[in-house]
């Protein structure tokens, strides 16, 4: 899969994801480090790329309607996780082959605990 990878996440989140073998490019890597959520929004839809943040605004459905990315994971950790603790998560979550076949078209929002598809 390809990956988006927002500068609310730390940069060895795209190092996780490439470990798993997949592609996984950094905002920041484009430039895109301190650009508006809706420039960072449409590079993902432009570019067919997953979109992964920490930002609860992509989470916004009227704002950012998951039907039209090939799919927005939200973070959800504590304000003070770690980087390593955030790229466990991570690992953890795209590690699921079936987790990844539901995220077209769909807002995923991953816990420590359980993961959150919407629409189900």
């Amino acid at each position: 899969m390809n990956f988006l990878i927002d500068a609310s996440l730390p940069r060895s989140a795209a190092i996780v994801l490439r470990q798993l073998g997949h592609e996984a490019a950094d905002v920041r890597d484009a430039g895109m480090g301190d650009a508006p959520d809706e420039a960072i929004a449409a590079y993902a839809r432009h570019n067919h790329l997953v979109l992964v943040t920490r930002d609860f605004d992509f989470a916004d459905v009227r704002n950012y309607p998951p039907s039209l990315y090939d799919g927005i994971v939200v973070i959800k950790v504590r304000e003070d996780a770690t980087a390593a603790h955030i790229a466990k998560i991570l690992e953890a979550f795209a590690r699921r082959d079936d987790w990844l076949a539901r995220l077209r078209g769909r807002l995923s929002i991953v816990e420590e605990r359980r993961v959150r598809f919407r629409p189900a």
